[in-house]
């Protein structure tokens, strides 16, 4: 009989996401996602890119804005329509569940999938030169050091949203620790007197070419990239319509404070040839500062900064595919929600399967599999901008919608947000069309992943009428 069928009951049954996060676990949330190991290598590249402090500085100050003009456009969508879905949610109502479901199905292959395989990675390459695993091959090192942090990960996430939200709260507070070290490495260059020359660059600022600074800009946006990941927890998080704001702008305050002040240090210690020049950027200010031992503790640091982005997209990630199985009847299995610890505990365990496979085939593959997932940045972007569009689309469709937010200055903030995406999209088609793996153009593999989503809309059965994602109402 359908009432004690397993899949019409978990289609069915009003357990769903509650109300249990507060602001300082949001933030935490956030500020681990978009905090990753960038700030440990992008500083550099956008110091040559730039050519002078005003411009270097001007690049991350820009990021800083654009990504708040981004997180007002998402604080609108979330609290005038909050579900744990985020991204999916927004374009099942804007442009159906056809595309909704490409847009999942590319998040869980690749993009959440992929990033908890590569932090793993990046994870266990770091931690591996401060505790190496001398039974194993070097190359292995790595691969075990990052299974074992999904493992855990996901044991805690498994315990519940409040065991894991916690863990984020200590892993971000360790993370900006982390950060603030270099701050004061670069505070004690300066009090001991040791600059050199080259660190205390005068004179007037050379302008950067156009697209030289638009190619810096690519690397400042990456390293804020994240911060939209907040639209999964709207669901989740107590006086959603007022913390979502709030979590949304500090969180991107105390980022770009963070990274102005890191950046700072960076060239107060080395100098704007010195950050350009330098493939560790961290560890040669560290190592100036603090001697031999500066080299140990960067390791630690982006470590614990890996660690930290990886619980993170474990939290948000699932919800994606709990969200796709609440709409798409096979799956409805990734649709049921654990009541009793609050989390989409099968497709937590079935996305936590996913990343350890990609582990188990980056330790075979090496770069090869790194580079699948690098380019594949274009379907971000697309998506991304399809998000920013939807807003537009559900102002018009739905006007009569309460929206506890409105975006300031609208339809102006949006149409920037829009056209940065539109712009980041360019310049990753740019970059990926000059690549080539395996001896094929590298803009393939994004076609790949969005053809493989596109079949699966077409061979997957109609969803039932019935078969309607959880309410607001439901969720709250």
């Amino acid at each position: 009989m359908a009432a004690t069928d397993p899949a019409f009951s978990t289609a069915h049954a009003p357990a769903g996401p509650r109300a249990v996060l507060g602001l300082h676990e949001a933030i935490a949330i956030i500020v681990g996602i978009v905090i990753g190991a960038g700030i440990f290598k992008a500083p550099a590249l956008v110091a040559g890119m730039t050519g002078s402090a005003p411009w270097m500085f001007g690049a991350w100050l820009l990021g800083g804005l654009i990504s708040l003009i981004g997180a007002l456009c998402y604080a609108e969508l979330a609290t005038a329509y909050p579900h744990a879905g985020g991204d999916y949610h927004f374009l099942r109502r804007a442009f159906g569940r056809p595309l909704s479901l490409v847009f999942a199905w590319a998040r869980f292959s690749v993009i959440t999938t992929g990033s908890i395989a590569l932090l793993g990675f990046v994870f266990g390459d770091y931690l591996a030169s401060v505790v190496p695993l001398t039974a194993l091959t070097p190359g292995w090192n790595s691969a075990v050091y990052a299974a074992a942090a999904v493992g855990v990960l996901t044991w805690a996430n498994l315990r519940g949203i409040k065991t894991s939200s916690t863990a984020q709260v200590l892993l971000t507070a360790v993370e900006v620790g982390g950060l603030l070290l270099i701050v004061i490495a670069g505070l004690f260059l300066v009090g001991d007197g040791s600059l050199t020359p080259r660190a205390a660059e005068a004179g007037p600022a050379a302008a950067p070419s156009l697209s030289g600074f638009g190619l810096a800009m690519v690397f400042v946006l990456l390293t804020y990239g994240g911060w939209n990941e907040a639209a999964y927890i709207s669901a989740e998080l107590r006086d959603q319509r007022r913390n979502m704001v709030r979590a949304l702008v500090l969180s991107i305050f105390i980022i770009t404070l963070l990274y102005l002040l890191v950046a700072w240090a960076y060239w107060k210690g080395l100098g704007i040839a010195g950050m350009a020049a330098s493939n560790a950027i961290a560890a040669d200010l560290l190592a100036r500062a603090f001697g031999p031992t500066g080299s140990t503790v960067i390791s630690v640091l982006v470590a614990i900064a890996a660690l930290t982005s990886m619980n993170a997209t474990m939290i948000v990630g699932a919800r994606t595919s709990y969200a796709c199985g609440q709409d798409w009847p096979l799956l409805a299995r990734l649709g049921e929600w654990d009541a009793a610890r609050n989390t989409p505990a099968v497709a937590l365990r079935v996305q936590s399967l996913a990343a350890l496979l990609l582990i188990a085939l980056g330790g075979f593959v090496g770069g090869g599999f790194r580079a699948m997932v690098e380019f594949t940045s274009p379907v971000f972007w697309l998506f991304f901008l399809l998000s920013g569009i939807a807003l537009f689309v559900l102002r018009r469709r739905e006007p009569h919608t309460p929206r506890p937010f409105s975006v300031p200055l609208y339809p102006l903030l949006p149409a920037i947000f829009c056209a940065v995406c539109a712009y980041m999209l360019w310049s990753s088609l740019s970059y990926v069309y000059s690549q080539s793996l395996g001896g094929l153009n590298a803009a393939w593999i994004g076609v790949a992943v969005l053809a493989v989503g596109v079949l699966l809309v077409v061979f997957m059965r109609p969803p039932l009428p019935s078969a309607q994602p959880a309410t607001s109402a439901q969720q709250s």
